[in-house]
């Protein structure tokens, strides 16, 4: 449902109103000065955006990398039998490992 202010818009009346816009700021030099700045603050606003979501990716993936390191289990890293490359003893019955 469209407001009735807009059924009695029509090309006249947005003429009208970019004419009375242009004589507010100042006339016609102004309005390339007014442009331009525009555009620079869109293209900041855009650079900011690219090193915000840059931030936001290496964030996320130092936060999976840490969960990552916590999941995994110490031992998978161990090979059967060893411990840095020494043969480890067999367990004696009732007494663990012979140390």
């Amino acid at each position: 449902m469209l407001h009735p202010i807009f059924a009695i818009i029509d090309a006249p009346i947005i003429i009208g109103l970019v004419v009375v816009g242009a004589l507010l700021f100042g006339g016609i030099e102004r309005l390339p000065k007014l442009a331009r700045s525009a555009g620079q603050a869109k293209k900041e606003f855009m650079m900011g955006q690219i090193e915000a979501d840059e931030a936001t990716a290496k964030a996320r993936e130092e936060s999976r990398q840490r969960i990552d390191a916590q999941r995994t289990d110490v031992m998978d890293n161990v090979q059967a039998g060893s411990v840095a490359g020494e043969a480890v003893p067999p367990p004696t019955p009732g007494r663990g490992t012979q140390a």
